[in-house]
């Protein structure tokens, strides 16, 4: 694939054989956004994981400190009419059970980031696995979105919470905020969320967990970090 120009003249800013300080990366993230809008941050993490077995499949969730810059539109399902209350209170758009299930059955209907609910209702939501699954919309207990306390789920989803989980290569992506943030918000976000999955490390790792981390913005080139920058990585 030909790069453009804006991409070329953002290249020659990042040293390939270099590792840099998260705050160097932070800095040159920015500097090296190619796009007219504002652009996403995104951060990649490759550990040492053996996907094939089940304890080092990690997936999770994080309340980024200073959010991802995006707002995203919650879905509620539960039968419980305090809890649907709770989520009207929390700023959910959509709030439903059957009938939003259905709705999604039969109008392959998409509106939406995020789907929390209830336990009760996973039963159902458990037919529509084809249309939630691969769009990564399918609610879960280890991701926060399987649970009772909908006031909290709500209010973390519009605060900045952002799942992860390894693909099958042991690796991670995530956004972690705007090009336009300002670079200590970055930086925040950033350890917060390698402090999250350095803590994931499972048992059964042996050796160093994190092989490396880079950042990009979206359609910018990859920045490699050294790994000394963070305290206590592997």
């Amino acid at each position: 694939m030909k790069k453009g120009k804006k991409y070329i003249k953002a290249l020659e800013l990042v040293d390939k054989s270099k590792l840099y300080t998260k705050e160097e990366a932070v800095d040159l993230v920015k500097k090296t956004s190619t796009s007219k809008f504002d652009a996403s941050v995104e951060i990649a993490f490759n550990l040492n994981l053996d996907t094939k077995k089940t304890d080092q499949q990690l997936r999770g969730a994080i309340v980024l400190p200073n959010g991802t810059g995006k707002a995203k539109k919650v879905l509620v399902l539960t039968k419980n009419s305090a809890l649907k209350d709770a989520a009207k209170e929390a700023g959910a758009e959509f709030i439903g059970d059957d009938d939003l299930v259905a709705k999604i059955e039969k109008e392959n209907w998409l509106d939406y980031d995020v789907i929390i609910a209830s336990p009760e209702m996973m039963p159902a939501l458990g037919k529509l696995g084809k249309v939630l699954g691969p769009r990564g919309l399918m609610p879960n207990p280890k991701t926060g979105t399987v649970t009772t306390d909908i006031k909290k789920a709500v209010e973390d989803v519009k605060k900045g919470r952002i799942e992860y989980r390894t693909d099958s290569y042991g690796n991670i992506h995530a956004v972690i905020g705007k090009v336009s943030f300002d670079n200590d918000k970055l930086l925040e976000n950033l350890v917060a969320i390698v402090t999250v999955i350095v803590k994931s490390k499972p048992q059964t790792v042996k050796g160093a967990f994190v092989k490396n981390i880079s950042i990009s913005s979206t359609m910018g080139p990859g920045i490699k970090i050294d790994l000394g920058s963070f305290d206590k990585l592997n």
